[in-house]
């Protein structure tokens, strides 16, 4: 009489864990793909931000080969980067991560206005932080037009080109934001201002009007954009704007509106520490 050996629980469902006891305790360790990549992602803390291959494997309880596999797919996907000292969370989790903590707390308090504004205004809002010589959109508010902008939460576009982004340039000192705009910078339309010295004199300007900047098709062919920065003492951490196609476009108009609810919003964010220049 023969007998059929079966495999292993384990072995005969693809999506079951496999048992193994990592270092935090846990005897389950997840198999599927999605599970193993949230594993490694959570194997880093405030403490240790940076992981050999052998602190991942410890900390995971997946197989060496496994996670140096996983790894090799994270850094192409921009989730990790490899460094010197092992590895580290990538870009792709910090533009992610850039959206909670303190910029929860920034859209939360100026949403309201923003949507409102874009509601009385009939045009899309947006509301951004700068990022190095990016800017990150917070909120976009808008009707169906909005639809046709290629701006999305989360998203990222060049400082020097938006009305956002110079809002936010004119609010640094001169020598930082200077610095910021001397490499080379992409050109997204044939308005696009991409000379240091001319950023330079749109960047007075912008700050002898208050902060308010002014896009015209600079970002997008076709469109135009008033803005203005959100600050309390200091530097401007946001900047709200205005957007709409730019044939017909009224900017002086806009930009008291603009100023006036960015005010607002500054005072609401900064209740005790507003102080415009």
């Amino acid at each position: 009489m023969s007998v059929t050996m079966l495999p292993p629980a384990e072995t005969r469902h693809p999506h079951s864990s496999v048992r193994a006891k990592d270092s935090r305790g846990s005897t389950e360790v997840p198999v599927s793909m999605i599970e193993r990549m949230t594993l490694i992602l959570d194997a880093f803390d405030a403490s240790t931000p940076t992981l050999t291959l052998l602190g991942l494997v410890e900390r995971t309880g997946l197989p060496r080969s496994t996670v140096h596999r996983i790894l090799d797919q994270m850094i192409k996907l921009r989730w990790l980067a490899h460094t010197s000292g092992g590895y580290r969370l990538g870009m792709r989790a910090l533009e992610l991560g850039g959206l909670t903590a303190d910029h929860n707390e920034i859209r939360d308090a100026v949403s309201p206005l923003l949507h409102e504004l874009s509601q009385r205004t009939g045009m899309v809002g947006h509301l951004a932080v700068l990022d190095g010589r990016d800017v990150v959109y917070l909120d976009k508010a808008g009707g169906r037009f909005a639809a046709s902008l290629p701006t999305r939460l989360g998203g990222r576009m060049p400082a020097h080109a938006t009305a956002l982004g110079k809002a936010m340039l004119a609010c640094l000192e001169p020598n930082i934001a200077d610095a910021a705009l001397r490499t080379r910078l992409p050109r997204l339309t044939p308005r696009t201002i991409c000379e240091p010295e001319a950023l330079a004199r749109e960047l007075q300007q912008i700050r002898m009007r208050q902060g308010v900047a002014i896009d015209r098709e600079e970002a997008i062919a076709g469109i135009a954009c008033v803005a203005a920065p959100l600050r309390g003492r200091g530097t401007a951490p946001a900047a709200l704007s205005l957007s709409g196609r730019a044939d017909g476009m009224s900017y002086d108009r806009l930009a008291r509106v603009v100023l006036e609810v960015a005010h607002e919003a500054g005072r609401t964010l900064f209740p005790r520490r507003a102080h415009w220049r």
